[in-house]
Parts: C-alpha cells; sequence; structure tokens
C-alpha cells in the first residue's frame, strides 16, 4: 500500500508541474502538487514508523535500481512536510506570466527530483539526481530574475557546487568500487576509507552549506523566489545531510577518531560563523541564509559527536547523537520554510526586505507576523519550541563526548559545546533585532504603513508551518525513537536509553508549555479588560523622528565593537561642510566574508594566473600537437624503464 502511495505523491505532483504549463491551470496545478507533496510526507513517516523497506537496497552495480529505506523515509517525509505548504503558498504567491509558470513547472521538477535522490539505490541515479538537483535552481533563479547581478550568483552557485560535486562523485564511486554499497565492511583507518570520508566531507558538505564551503549559499539563496528559497534552504541542503549520514554512519562503519573531531570542528566552525555573519546583515533573506549556514552546523555537530562516540564504542549515546542531528534536519525544514514564506510575504506586501525599511507589520500582517514570529522564537532555540528540543538533545549527546575518551575527545567536546552555547545566545540577539525592526514598532515607509494581509493560501501554508514548530517542539519524543532506530548499529542495543527519552523527564518540551500556558492564562486574567494607556515615546526632549529610529547596523554595534579584529569591518565616513559649519554627515560600512576575500580570492587569482600560462600550450598548430605527444609517449617509456610505472 504505502509504494502505492508514493505512487500517487509522485504522480500528483508530476501531473500538477504539467498543469502548471499553462496560464489558467497555473494554482490549480500548484494545488495539485501541494496534495502530492502532502501524500508524499504522510507516507514518509508511514514507513519511517513501521520499519518497512521498499524496493532494492543499495548495490554497486551502475544499473537504475530505486527502493527506500528508514532513512531515506524520515528524508521524503521531511521533503513532504515542507514541499506541501510551500506549494500552497507558491499558488498565490507566483503571477500567471511566462516566468511564473516557468517557475511553477521547475519548482515541481525540483521536488521531483530530490525525492529522486533519496529514492536512488545505486551510484548512477544518485549521481544524476545529485547533478539535477544543482541545475535545477540555478534554471529556476534565472527564469524569475535575470539580471546581471543574479545571472552572476548563480554562475558562482554552479561553479562551486560542481566543483565540490567531483568530490561527491569520489565519494560514491570509490565507496561503490570497495563494496560499501553492498555492504561490505572497509577496514578501520584503511586509506579507502579515509579516502571515502574525506571526498564525502568536501562535497557533501560544500552542497549542505559547511563553512568554509559555504560561500554559494548566501549568494543563491537570497535571490531565488520565496518558495524555491523556502525549497533550497528547507529541504535541498538536508539531501546534502542524508548523503553524509549515508557515507559517514551507514557504509563506512566505524571511522578514526580525528575524522570525528574533524565533522566536529566543522560543525562548529558552521554554527558559529553562520550565526555571527547572520548578526551583520541588513537584508531578511540574506540574514535567513547565514542562519542556514549556522543550523547546518549544529546538525554537522551532532554527526561529529555521533561519530566520536561510535569510534569509543559508546554505541547508545552514538545513536541518541544520530537522533538529534536527524531531528533537528526536520525541525530545521520546517521553521526556516517558515521564515523564508513569511519573508515573501513582506516582500509582496512592502515591496522591499531591508531590515530598516519595514516595521510594525505584526500589527498589519497578524497572521503572516505571528507565524513568523513563532518561527524566529523556533530558530532562537527557545522553549517549548522544536528548535529547542533537537539543540537540548545536540547538547546532551555533546556533554557525553569528554566521558568515553581522553583528553583529545574532552578538549573537542568541550569546543563543541561553548560554539553550541555562543551559537544558541547569538541566535536570540539576532532574532530579537529582526522581530524588533521588522514586526514591531512603527512603519519605516509609507508602502509599509499600507500593507495588507496576503491571501488565505499564503496565511494557510506559514500558519501550518507555524502549529508544526509547537507540535515538534512540546512532543519530540513521537520521532526520537524512530530516529535512534535509524541507527545501524542500534538494534544490538538494549533499550535502556528510554530513561532518557523526551517525554520522561530528561527533556522538559511539554512541562514548559503547560507552564508557559498556566502563566499566560493566568496574566490574561488579571489584566482582565483594562488597556495599557497610549503614552509619547520618550527621546530625551527631543521630537521623535525617523532618523532617531534603531537601525540594524545600531543594533548589533557593540558586538562588532568586540568581535573588530576577527571581522575586520570596513566604514566610510563622509563629512559635507558649508560655511564651516557641518551640513551632513554619510556613513556606510559592511563586514567582509573573510573567507572569500582571504581563502576564495587567492585561489581564483592563482588558478586564472595558471590557466593564462596554460593557454601558451594551445598554438593551433597540428605539428606542435604530435610533439607534445611524441614527448608524453618517450617519457612514460623512461618511467617504465626505470621502474617508476609497471
Amino acid at each position: 500500500m504505502t509504494a502505492g502511495l508514493l505512487l500517487v505523491a509522485f504522480g500528483l505532483i508530476g501531473v500538477g508541474a504539467l498543469g502548471c504549463v499553462a496560464r489558467p491551470g497555473l494554482r490549480l496545478g500548484l494545488l495539485v502538487q501541494a496534495a502530492g507533496a502532502a501524500v508524499l510526507g504522510v507516507t514518509g513517516f508511514w514507513l519511517l514508523a513501521e520499519g518497512t523497506t521498499l524496493g532494492s537496497p543499495f548495490g554497486g552495480a551502475f544499473t537504475p535500481h530505486f527502493g527506500v529505506d528508514g532513512l531515506s523515509a524520515f528524508f521524503l517525509a521531511t521533503l513532504g512536510a515542507v514541499a506541501a505548504p510551500v506549494l500552497l503558498f507558491a499558488s498565490r504567491y507566483l503571477g500567471t506570466s511566462a516566468s511564473g509558470r516557468a517557475v511553477a513547472v521547475l519548482t515541481g521538477a525540483f521536488v521531483l527530483t530530490l525525492a529522486e535522490v533519496l529514492c536512488a539505490r545505486d551510484p548512477l541515479t544518485f549521481l544524476a539526481g545529485w547533478e539535477l538537483m544543482t541545475l535545477l535552481p540555478a534554471v529556476t533563479i534565472l527564469a524569475a530574475r535575470a539580471d546581471r547581478s543574479s545571472r552572476r550568483a548563480v554562475f558562482v552557485y554552479l561553479a562551486i557546487t560542481h566543483l565540490a560535486g567531483a568530490f561527491t562523485w569520489v565519494a560514491i564511486l570509490l565507496a561503490a568500487h570497495a563494496g560499501a554499497l553492498d555492504g561490505a565492511t572497509i577496514a578501520r583507518g584503511s586509506g579507502i576509507q579515509i579516502a571515502i570520508a574525506l571526498a564525502a566531507i568536501v562535497g557533501m558538505g560544500t552542497k549542505a552549506g559547511v563553512m568554509p564551503f559555504h560561500t554559494w549559499l548566501p549568494r543563491a539563496h537570497p535571490i531565488a523566489p520565496a518558495p524555491v528559497s523556502a525549497l533550497m534552504s528547507g529541504v535541498m541542503i538536508k539531501i546534502a545531510i542524508y548523503g553524509l549520514v549515508r557515507v559517514l554512519v551507514d557504509w563506512l562503519g566505524v571511522l578514526p577518531l580525528w575524522i570525528g573531531v574533524l565533522v566536529l570542528a566543522l560543525g562548529a566552525l558552521s554554527a558559529v560563523g553562520g550565526v555571527v555573519y547572520a548578526l551583520f546583515q541588513h537584508d531578511l533573506k540574506r540574514l535567513l541564509a547565514f542562519h542556514s549556514i549556522e543550523n547546518i552546523g549544529i546538525i554537522v555537530l551532532g554527526i561529529g559527536a555521533c561519530l566520536l562516540l561510535r569510534a569509543r564504542g559508546a554505541d547508545t549515546w552514538a545513536a541518541l547523537a544520530l537522533a538529534a542531528a536527524l531531528l533537528h534536519t526536520l525541525n530545521h525544514a520546517v521553521f526556516k520554510a517558515l521564515l523564508f514564506l513569511g519573508a515573501g510575504s513582506f516582500e509582496k506586501a512592502t515591496g522591499s526586505l531591508g531590515l530598516d525599511r519595514l516595521g510594525g507589520l505584526l500589527r498589519r500582517m497578524p497572521w503572516t507576523g505571528a507565524a513568523f514570529l513563532v518561527g524566529s522564537m523556533a530558530i532562537a532555540g527557545l522553549p517549548p519550541l522544536n528548535g529547542f528540543a533537537s539543540e537540548w538533545l545536540t547538547l546532551q549527546a555533546l556533554l557525553h563526548v569528554p566521558s568515553y575518551g581522553g583528553i583529545g575527545d574532552g578538549l573537542a567536546g568541550a569546543l563543541a559545546l561553548a560554539a553550541l552555547g555562543a551559537t544558541a545566545a547569538l541566535a536570540v540577539f539576532c532574532f530579537v533585532k529582526v522581530t524588533g525592526l521588522v514586526l514591531l514598532g512603527e512603519p519605516r515607509r509609507a508602502a509599509v504603513a499600507a500593507a495588507e494581509e496576503v491571501p488565505v493560501p499564503m496565511r494557510a501554508a506559514v500558519v501550518l508551518l507555524g502549529g508544526a514548530c509547537v507540535v515538534l517542539g512540546v512532543a519530540p519524543g513521537l520521532l526520537l525513537g524512530s530516529l535512534r532506530g535509524l541507527a545501524p548499529w542500534a538494534d544490538a542495543q538494549p533499550v535502556a536509553l528510554a530513561l532518557h527519552l523526551p517525554g520522561t523527564g530528561s527533556l522538559p518540551t511539554l512541562g514548559i508549555a503547560v507552564a508557559l500556558a498556566v502563566l499566560t492564562t493566568g496574566l490574561v486574567l488579571l489584566r482582565g479588560r483594562r488597556v495599557a494607556a497610549p503614552a509619547p515615546t520618550w527621546a530625551c526632549g527631543q521630537l521623535v523622528e525617523p532618523q532617531l529610529r534603531w537601525t540594524s547596523a545600531g543594533f548589533t554595534k557593540p558586538l562588532r565593537l568586540l568581535l573588530e579584529t576577527v571581522l575586520r569591518p570596513e566604514r566610510d565616513i563622509a563629512v559635507h561642510v558649508q560655511g564651516g559649519v557641518v551640513q551632513e554627515v554619510a556613513y556606510s560600512g559592511r563586514i567582509p566574508q573573510l573567507f572569500d576575500e582571504r581563502l576564495y580570492r587567492p585561489v581564483i587569482r592563482s588558478a586564472l594566473v595558471a590557466a593564462s600560462h596554460a593557454r601558451r600550450l594551445q598554438t593551433g598548430r597540428l605539428g606542435t600537437y604530435v610533439a607534445y605527444l611524441i614527448a608524453l609517449v618517450l617519457v612514460l617509456l623512461v618511467a617504465a624503464k626505470i621502474g617508476l610505472i609497471g
């Protein structure tokens, strides 16, 4: 039955995408796609709960095979849970112009491609879907907007992800050659095991947006239409997490300790670096893109803890660490899709996403604003929402890393804990800024003052995702047992971990939710019908003018001054003086992306210099090319003669 439901889901998405080709069928086609995605999500959760496996297992043969196991069922459920509200939102967000219809068709194809990667059971099908998963968002962005800056961002996105994609090919093909896809055991610490692991970390880590391979992400995600941004940030980068878990946890067995430490370090760097750079962004979608890097870092912290604990023989806690990483994968997909869709609604209503050009939207767009507030609280890790639940479980796993190892493990675990704590604190700081500048206060432009609530399907989409944030936060234990069972070694372990599962005492989200509900009800009853009298804002005796309002840069300036040595901010101050009196002071500043300027630019510059030298070989003369071949043959003969090659 579940196999039939999957086919129905894929069929609905495909038929809906085809229906979007014609102008009259756009909205209906997107609603049919949303229905197919909903069926996909329900089927994925059903398969996960039952532990059912469909179709073929993974194999190294290069013939197309498809199947679903527990891990891919979970990611299919995540895809469906996000894609259904996203496509519902798109039914009113996208216009009926040619570009809107193109985006609708390509979005359906994108969802099917993501599902194809998850269902692939052979190297060829997996890698074909992996490459198509990269290309479709690029085409969709260009269909929506083809200005110069967008083309440049798409070029950078394609260049980086395709170059890094070579490492994904290396990892998958080496794993197939070593028999890992067929269940063969690879010797721990062997050269082939390390080569596969490192290639997967670079190739799939780049697609996930792990620092320092992240530089494409804050360029591509903000310029995509809101539904595509939600799918890219909510699901596409999670498919890379699926690949990492499949390779590092499922295929390679127990890895050397230093691989776990490396993954832990990359997770810590991504978590802290992502949230720090997010704090200094002035565009809402770009800020959300950097928060995707932050949350991918938290997920990678859980995977790193899993690898370390597994290497030390702490299989029970390793399984919990993996479950925490997977739970945060789902949680981030839900609240990040909510935030990107909310940003799309704000842009539709006001025409801008500059933080300093919004304000007061909670009063003017109550449904969207309230849902966006829930998503902001969830991504900030506030209880009892879903971001808190998975971050708390990741914290519990990291706390046990030092317990099972030596001084090195203890130091790695302590640094990872510090990184997670700093990330959580800075995320709260960042979203206090966002909610204050976007939802609260007075409108900063006439267009914002005239903003109206978006149509019902767009509101329904964000409300559904907001409700999912609450449910996953209050009752994470509904999924945690199934997620823990996805660890290949979990079946052989006793169920002693039950005392530590949410809902039995260690994760008090339900208790926090009840306490908050009681406290809120009590305060409402105590207040009764009394309403605070309006009063003018006190501004030290000055007139309250727009120039005196808080800005994004002003809010974060103390932290910017504290981190000045690391961030290297750039400032430009222009003073206009007339008649010996200062008339105007213009200030502009920016936080440079250090990885771009200190790592990528020198590499690109060196590559261009090398390419200019290599071009000299292209003389265009046949005789020269024949001479090159003769020289190569002579070198190979000499090498064979002296025994350098066999």
